[in-house]
């Protein structure tokens, strides 16, 4: 009898993400919802719905200058530099911890929110309150500072899981909402608009991303399996 032991099986690929079916409702429920919503928007002839009007006139009875000065922090710090530079240093932290799929999904999910925002703006053309405070150009609908900052939020909470960044990324796209609505550079429907393009889009790329990942583990398995074989 030998004493030579057989070689050990190759370690098994990892079970898929339980979170991963849940992402994918989510993602589907809200790729529905903004659908939905554009629908509206487009049947309404781009104009503002009375809940719109309703917030519109909350924001204008509330304006102070110390509150004006207050909403114009996340407008800024979620403006176009402010998130390039924060999507900049997280992807390379992300590298720096050697998360590089991480560091992709980030990537991936920015670019593609961003894409899609831009485009839908241009095409829909729906025209800001004649009051902004910030943007006048007609690129309402969906709010692009939502739906980045949604997706930053979002997906850094996925890829963390701790609860506090769902606690802080919450409080931060409310934030954000509540800014560009107190400027009165969107309507309440534009800023609902982005916020559910950016849960559609980081929920969807995330599970692609993981998906993929799971596949290509897989099958890294099955080839050591089969040469230990």
């Amino acid at each position: 009898m030998s004493d030579t032991a057989p070689p050990a099986p190759p370690a098994a690929a990892l079970p898929p993400d339980a979170r991963r079916a849940v992402a994918l409702v989510v993602g589907v429920v809200a790729t529905v919802a903004f659908v939905a919503l554009r629908v509206a928007v487009d049947i309404g002839n781009r104009a503002p719905f009375p809940i719109d009007e309703w917030w519109h006139g909350l924001m204008v009875a509330s304006a102070s200058d110390p509150i004006t000065t207050l909403a114009r922090i996340p407008a800024t710090v979620g403006g176009t530099i402010g998130m390039i530079i924060t999507g900049i240093v997280v992807i390379l932290l992300f590298l720096w911890r050697r998360r590089p799929w991480d560091a992709a999904t980030l990537a991936a999910a920015m670019v593609f929110v961003v894409a899609i925002g831009t485009t839908l703006a241009a095409v829909i053309a729906r025209v800001r309150p004649a009051d902004s405070m910030a943007e006048n150009n007609a690129t309402s609908f969906p709010s692009g500072h939502t739906a980045v900052a949604t997706t930053v939020a979002l997906i850094l909470a996925l890829l963390l899981r701790r609860w506090y960044v769902w606690v802080l990324g919450a409080c931060w796209v409310l934030a954000m909402m509540w800014s560009r609505t107190y400027l009165r550079a969107h309507w309440l429907s534009d800023v609902t608009a982005g916020m559910l393009e950016g849960i559609a889009v980081t929920c969807l790329v995330w599970c692609a991303i993981e998906a993929y990942r799971d596949r290509r583990a897989r099958r890294r398995s099955a080839l050591a399996s089969a040469v230990t074989d």
